[in-house]
Formats: structure tokens, C-alpha cells, sequence
């Protein structure tokens, strides 16, 4: 799942420890996220869009695919 974690940070001018702090997980979890390697569960993508007090479909993106595709 793709995400624009990355430029909400920079648009509110926060680092990555910042943005961890506030939602209550480890830089550690937000370097994975915003490099794809790691999808977060409903409740952080939640966590993370009342953050920046914006709805998830703005942050996350999904990619949709066709079984069988």
C-alpha cells in the first residue's frame, strides 16, 4: 500500500520521532510505513489520518487489482 506520510510530515514540518510520539509507536515503525515495507493495521492508519486531521484516503492509497490479474 502506497502513502503520503512523507509529505504530510514535511507539511507540517515534523520528523520522523515527532510524528511517532504523537501517535504512540517507534520512528523505527514510521521509516517502515513510509518506505512501503510495512502496512499499517486499520488502527494506526486511523491513528495516523486524526493526526494530521485528515481522512485516510487522503494519507494511504490503495492499489486495486482484479483476482487473477
Amino acid at each position: 500500500m502506497k502513502n503520503r506520510i512523507k509529505v504530510f510530515r514535511a507539511m507540517n514540518d515534523l520528523t520522523q520521532e515527532a510524528l511517532a510520539e504523537g501517535i504512540g509507536v517507534t520512528r523505527q515503525t514510521i521509516l517502515a510505513i513510509e518506505k512501503g515495507k510495512y502496512d499499517p493495521s486499520l488502527k494506526l492508519a486511523f491513528r495516523i489520518s486524526r493526526f494530521f486531521m485528515v481522512p485516510l484516503e487522503e494519507i494511504f492509497l490503495c492499489e486495486w487489482t482484479r483476482p487473477g490479474e
